[in-house]
């Protein structure tokens, strides 16, 4: 009775300073911009990415799916698609479609389908129709009117996006087009007609998704944050929010007084464990923490997720972070503090130790332990992607019967790059080296270092260094016609001493008794040859370059031009003994022509730069001086890169030589890039190939399975080679020579054979094999193989009259009498559908890579390997994390929903004891889609927040994928102040755009085009945005959203010098874009661009910084007659003020634009919100505003104008590309303030003023000309990385760039601020900016109405306004929470932009 009085007493101190708390909290969601998308559409799309394939076969099998539709519930229509789609993928490529279902990751692909049939002008009320060649149809009675004519209009754009049934390879046909749902009877219709028509090749079928919905998608993948705000200036409201949490001191007192009743009552332990526990999930107590107090915090968090089992560790371990604001204080006051860290880390498992290696072999058959790392750039999305890769890895060498410690094994090798180009070794004796850049005296002026490849020089420049980094040999058949041009252009490179060094090949007749006055070749050979001898070989290569200059172009060598040469240049010479059949001078001859042919290098003339061959359509000897200039620019960046890894004793050409790409033979067959394997990962349902009307439903993958598994094979002695499987498959040419090897071979008859007796060949070796001993089969096969053996088959002679000694005559003859030929017919269908073999083409498979061979006798060679039967794999994921960090806030959900993904926890060497900063988080992410109890779909992901602590005031921030460009469309409330004593907030944001962003270089120099300028558009709106290209990497980015879009040169000089050749590509992934270019805002019309218009820039973020935005917009236009434009940042805007713009505008007569732009993920990332909003303000001012934008003016939306901004756009800014004002001096009681005065800034500025950013005018033009922008990035990406740099980034960095991008010191009167400006020269001021005064903190609502009596005037018309018509409520919920309004203009904590 004592017990359970005293466990209540506990528990009634502990909860009851929260027990009478209402429970409120935040909740957010987030739509896509474009409708919702079916999932069996998205089904497909999934399927397609494991081939064109598979994709048609799901196709025709949920054709007619939707019927079910109707009749069944959601959840059970579902539940269909998913078991449809089982039949195509394995257990974990199914929860892997699942969560894809769930995240909506092929949403986009089907709705880009939907945005280009907005182009085709779509038929009204037509479910289904078809586009050919631009004239539609809605019947598949249309398509015969259709067709006819079609090939003389213009084709269709297709994209590789696009859906292409695989019928007959033919292009010289209609292409059809059908834009329809899957599963649809209208779809059906359609879909059998043109299937069988494109199979018959009459046609090609191309399918897009199409499918209007009116409903939005709901989006998961992101994050939400709950960020705690500080409040350094309090409003006077402020007052009136009572605080609910309880003191430090009573926080406690309370665990002084629970340990020792522990210690006391050690039969309480169970019970004070469930109060412990019960306390830490439902408080939400926020009394501060002290330094002291987070020393050991990490420690014990570790100790109370080990505590409980497994299974919950995930859960306690979210809550705990995500939640910790309010868990860290009970956390504290709870923890076993006899628990040292060495005690904690003791009682972790010892199975997942902190430092286990990344590369743990997987342990148990189908289980792969596979290490998750958290990177902070993580995009959720992309998991998907890794997964699925991963998903393909494990059960392919699951299937293929690696398993356990051997699949570790197999996953830690390293997996070679294929080059895409392979080196020819050029150490070889028979090349002839017109000259030596580290030699030859000519170069003897040139630097040596390899240091000087890092010497800056202009774009273009080539460096003249005496090291042989470039290397050209020419393999040239003198009497050529082509010879004589690249002999010029090599004398060419010679004599303008281009840093590269030549060498010849010359081809010519190897037969020993050639005369040189008949072969022109061998004449040429001996001249050479007599030259290198009597004088040196430079010069000699040197004489007959300047021979073949005496060559008009058009023409060739001649014997009669080198006999003429000798005579004219070497008088005396006997033209007889040098030229003749006797010759002295033909000594290595053969050389040249040797290496040549051992190379493996094709039809002459040949080129190679440093090894690499060139293309043959390369050697145009008028393009090929521009080819080799511009390999040489590309080689100089790979050895800038290498130059720290060469020392000035360095060979370079052996460096060059020792590369991995550099082989000693080209064989094309061994090194071609475009390599080709098989799969023989699938377990087919069905493995028999005697009926081949089966064998053709099946895929490739399934197909394969079935042939390695019933392939039969030679192995040398009658014996596996080692380690093989009876059922398995190797691959080889010989099995004399590779006792390792087994080989099996496949018919694949020329397209003249019919008829079962055309078969017998192929059906005696395969009845040799099933019915007789390996070595005997063996022989009996080389023999039927030999030409005499096949005339003797002409002649007629019969197959038993063949058999060898030693055979089983019987089993033989009865096995080849019965053969039927289902298998061979399944055989010639492998060959054509799988190896895309031509009827009697060749080819050689051997460890599952397909390489073909010239045409020949029909026979193939196929290796692979045996399959068994299907197992579930699933993915281990050992986590090692501090679990109060920020990574453990992401992983801890993440690994909740992950398929097949159980996880470990581990604790890192060593933890951070405490999450950086104050911060409730959310991940939205689920691992399937969602249903309500009436089998219905739930209305979508949503972050909630629940529990929150009431007194402190949080700032919403959604963390999104980097390519998502999303915005508040709905709340009444202000996200960027919430206080939830006065309100439950709610907010829906809506993903916008998607952002594709990338990098630009000129091919020409290599460098980034700064300043080149682009436009993306539509079919219907080719102009929509225009960008430039960043001189920072080159980067640039524009906003779309699912669907093509056009790309072009902006007209003008950048038309003018620069051309592009791909103008359009398809987005079709949420975190993919799928060409490389970025954007900007919208494009103003020709009319805009010539009316003279006062562009206004400003951003604010908040209710309150929103109502001082309003009130200076009105002082703007009420103090000029020139036409205004405003322009806001859109990433910050809260919809109210986004719905009551209209009204002003319409109302006050201005225009407006909102800009939006995505922070670059490669420029350094702010975690605060002020920061982040500052360097907006600053960083992207070249790439924020459209192109014809000439000039701008930034006001702080607490500024009160007073004077026409006309003047101030119009004054000279005497060449700067901006100006600003000066911080005022005047008051001397604010002179301890000053920071400029002192320090680093009095002695960086000099005799230069420190200027405010809160008013400055831009010269955009010049801006964009001198690249001021590129340079503020650059000086911005190395200060922001020391965190105690750029305290106030809007205004420390131009007043840092001052000495290399200039400021024009604007007049004082044009910013007057309390603060620092005295009484006196009020009266001048131009505009008045509310400063915060750090001196008295007043809140500025209460400086607004005291410094500038107008600002009361303001602000009451614009409330008149916004109360009329349909605006009134939500203006009416701004204005009633003061307390809320009156402190949101205050420094934020941290608060991080990304998540992944």
């Amino acid at each position: 009775m004592m017990r359970n009085a005293l466990l209540f007493t506990l528990w009634l101190m502990l909860t009851t300073h929260h027990a009478s708390a209402a429970s409120k909290g935040v909740s957010a969601s987030l739509k896509a911009k474009w409708t919702m998308t079916p999932f069996l559409l998205e089904t497909s799309e999934f399927v397609a990415e494991d081939g064109n394939e598979k994709f048609w076969q799901f196709v025709d099998t949920v054709k007619e799916l939707t019927v079910y539709k109707n009749g069944e519930s959601v959840r059970s229509y579902y539940n269909l698609i998913l078991k449809k789609a089982g039949q195509f993928l394995t257990h974990l490529q199914v929860n892997l479609l699942r969560f894809a279902l769930s995240l909506r990751t092929y949403s986009p692909a089907v709705a880009a389908s939907q945005q280009i049939a907005s182009d085709e002008d779509t038929p009204a009320s037509c479910p289904a129709f078809v586009s050919v060649h631009g004239q539609l149809g809605c019947s598949t009675k249309d398509l015969k009117k259709l067709l006819k004519g079609a090939l003389d209009r213009p084709k269709p754009c297709l994209y590789k996006t696009d859906h292409r049934y695989p019928g007959r390879n033919v292009s010289d046909v209609p292409v059809v087009v059908l834009y329809a749902e899957i599963g649809t009877r209208k779809f059906s219709a359609f879909h059998t007609l043109l299937s069988e028509r494109a199979e018959a090749g009459s046609l090609i079928y191309v399918l897009r998704h199409f499918d209007p919905q009116p409903h939005k998608v709901l989006l998961s993948g992101y994050a939400v944050e709950l960020a705690i705000k500080s409040t350094e200036y309090r409003a006077v409201d402020d007052t009136q929010v009572k605080e609910t949490s309880c003191g430090l001191d009573e926080m406690m007192m309370l665990r002084s007084f629970l340990l020792p009743v522990r210690k006391s009552h050690p039969e309480l332990q169970g019970g004070l464990g469930e109060l412990r526990k019960h306390l830490v999930e439902s408080s939400d107590d926020m009394a501060p923490l002290k330094v002291w107090e987070l020393q050991d915090l990490s420690f014990q968090a570790a100790a109370k997720i080990l505590s409980v089992p497994k299974f919950d560790a995930l859960k306690l371990m979210r809550d705990l972070s995500q939640d910790f604001p309010s868990k860290a204080r009970l956390t504290l006051i709870l923890m076993d503090t006899s628990l040292t860290k060495d005690q904690v880390l003791d009682r972790w498992p010892r199975d997942s130790p902190p430092n286990e290696s990344k590369s743990a072999a997987p342990h148990g058959p189908g289980l792969s332990r596979y290490i998750l790392t958290c990177d902070v750039c993580l995009a959720l999305l992309s998991i998907l992607d890794m997964l699925r890769g991963e998903a393909r890895v494990l059960e392919g060498l699951h299937n293929l019967g690696v398993t356990g410690e051997h699949q570790g094994k197999m996953l830690r090798l390293p997996v070679g790059v294929v080059e895409d180009s392979y080196a020819l070794d050029i150490r070889h004796p028979a090349i002839m080296w017109m000259n030596d850049i580290e030699s030859d005296p000519m170069y003897r002026g040139w630097p040596s270092g390899v240091q000087e490849l890092l010497r800056s020089t202009f774009p273009g420049v080539i460096r003249q260094i005496r090291r042989n980094f470039f290397n050209l040999v020419l393999f040239l058949d003198p009497a050529h016609q082509q010879t004589v041009e690249l002999v010029k252009l090599s004398e060419l490179f010679y004599k303008h001493m281009i840093p590269l060094r030549i060498g010849f090949i010359f081809v010519v007749n190897t037969e020993e008794e050639v005369d040189g006055f008949t072969d022109v070749g061998v004449a040429f050979y001996r001249l050479l040859s007599y030259i290198a001898e009597e004088y040196d070989l430079s010069q000699a290569l040197t004489s007959v370059v300047s021979m073949y200059s005496k060559i008009r172009v058009g023409e060739s060598l001649s014997v009669d031009t080198i006999t003429a040469f000798l005579k004219r240049k070497f008088p005396k010479a006997n033209a007889g003994r040098i030229l003749g059949l006797d010759s002295e001078y033909d000594e290595r001859r053969q050389a040249g022509p040797r290496f040549y042919q051992e190379s493996g290098l094709g039809a002459l003339p040949v080129a190679l730069f440093n090894g690499v061959p060139l293309d043959p359509g390369e050697m145009d000897p008028e393009e090929l001086e521009t080819l080799l200039l511009q390999r040489i620019m590309d080689a100089t960046n790979v050895f800038q890169r290498a130059a720290f890894m060469l020392t000035e004793a360095s060979d370079v050409e052996d460096y060059l030589m020792e590369q991995p790409h550099v082989v000693l033979r080209i064989n094309p067959l061994v090194l071609s890039t475009e390599r080709r394997y098989l799969d023989f990962t699938a377990s087919p349902v069905a493995d028999d190939w005697e009926d081949s009307t089966m064998f053709s439903y099946l895929d490739s993958r399934d197909r394969t399975a079935v042939v390695a598994k019933r392939m039969k094979y030679f192995t040398k002695n009658g014996e596996p080679p080692p380690g093989a499987s009876p059922e398995g498959a190797g691959g080889g040419t010989s099995s004399r020579k590779s006792p390792g090897v087994r080989v099996g071979v496949i018919d694949n008859p020329g397209s003249s054979r019919s008829g079962l007796e055309d078969t017998r060949v192929y059906r005696a070796l395969w009845s040799a094999l099933l019915t007789q001993k390996n070595k005997v089969a063996l022989e009996f096969t080389q023999t039927l193989l030999k030409g005499a053996t096949q005339d003797l088959l002409k002649g007629g002679a019969k197959m038993k009259d063949l058999l060898l000694q030693g055979m089983d005559a019987d089993a033989f003859e009865k096995r080849f009498n019965t053969m039927e030929g289902g298998f061979l017919r399944s055989l010639q269908l492998f060959c054509r559908d799988v190896l895309k073999l031509g009827a009697g083409q060749r080819a050689v498979v051997a460890n599952g890579r397909v390489s073909s061979r010239p045409e020949g006798d029909g026979r193939s060679v196929v290796g692979g390997t045996h399959t068994l039967g299907r197992a579930q794999v699933v993915f281990e994921a050992v986590v090692v994390v501090d679990p109060l960090s920020r990574e453990a806030q992401k992983l801890s959900s993440l690994l909740m929903v992950s398929p097949g993904a159980p996880a470990s926890l581990s604790p890192p060497p060593s933890f951070t004891s405490y999450l950086g900063s104050l911060i409730f988080y959310r991940l939205v992410l689920e691992a399937d889609v969602n249903f309500l109890a009436n089998d219905t779909m739930s209305p979508g992901p949503t972050a909630r927040f629940s529990q929150l602590p009431e007194s402190p005031l949080l700032t919403l921030n959604m963390i999104t994928p980097d390519g998502w460009m999303v915005e508040a469309v709905s709340s009444p409330h202000d996200l960027d102040n919430i206080h939830l004593q006065e309100v439950r907030a709610a907010a829906e944001y809506e993903l916008e755009h998607l952002l594709l962003e990338g990098h630009c270089f000129d091919l020409t120099t290599g460098q980034p085009p700064r300043g080149l300028q682009f436009t993306l558009g539509t079919g219907q709106r080719p102009l929509r945005q225009d960008t430039i290209v960043m001189a920072n990497l080159g980067y640039f980015q524009l906003k779309a959203n699912p669907g093509a879009w056009i790309l072009k040169l902006r007209k003008g000089r950048s038309e003018d010098i620069y051309q592009i050749l791909t103008r359009r590509s398809c987005v079709t992934r949420l975190h993919r874009v799928l060409f490389s270019i970025t954007g900007g805002s919208s494009r103003p019309s020709d009319a805009e661009k010539k009316e003279d218009v006062l562009n206004i820039f400003s951003v604010a973020s908040g209710h309150l910084y929103e109502r001082f935005l309003r009130i200076m917009m009105l002082s703007v236009l009420r103090h000029t007659k020139t036409p205004v434009k405003f322009w806001f940042l859109k990433n910050f805007l809260s919809p109210s003020f986004k719905e009551s713009i209209p009204h002003l505008a319409e109302e006050y007569g201005f225009q407006y634009e909102l800009v939006h732009y995505k922070w670059p993920r490669w420029l350094h990332q702010q975690t605060e919100k002020q920061r982040l909003i500052w360097g907006y303000k600053i960083l992207f001012l070249d790439v924020l505003f459209p192109l014809a934008v000439d000039k701008i003016i930034f006001v702080d939306a607490d500024q009160i104008v007073r004077a026409d901004l006309k003047e101030l756009r119009d004054l000279p800014l005497d060449g700067a590309p901006y100006g600003y004002t000066p911080f005022c001096e005047s008051r001397r009681e604010m002179d301890g303030y000053r920071f400029w005065k002192s320090g680093y800034w009095a002695s960086h500025l000099g005799h230069r003023k420190y200027h405010i950013s809160a008013l400055y005018v831009v010269d955009l033009k010049k801006f964009r000309k001198i690249a001021a922008g590129d340079r503020l990035r650059g000086q911005y990406q190395a200060l922001s990385q020391d965190p105690n740099s750029l305290s106030n980034l809007d205004q420390d960095l131009p007043n840092n760039m001052i000495h290399q991008v200039a400021i024009k010191s604007l007049p004082q009167e044009w910013l007057w601020c309390e603060t620092w400006c005295d009484d006196a020269s009020k009266g001048n001021a131009k505009t008045i900016d509310l400063c915060n005064n750090p001196r008295t903190k007043e809140p500025k609502l209460t400086a607004a109405a005291r410094i500038v009596p107008e600002w009361v005037e303001y602000d009451n018309d614009i409330k008149r306004l916004l109360r009329r018509g349909t605006y009134r409520q939500s203006i009416q919920t701004e204005l009633s929470v003061p307390s809320v309004c009156s402190v949101c203009m205050f420094r934020l904590s941290v608060l991080p932009v990304s998540l992944f």
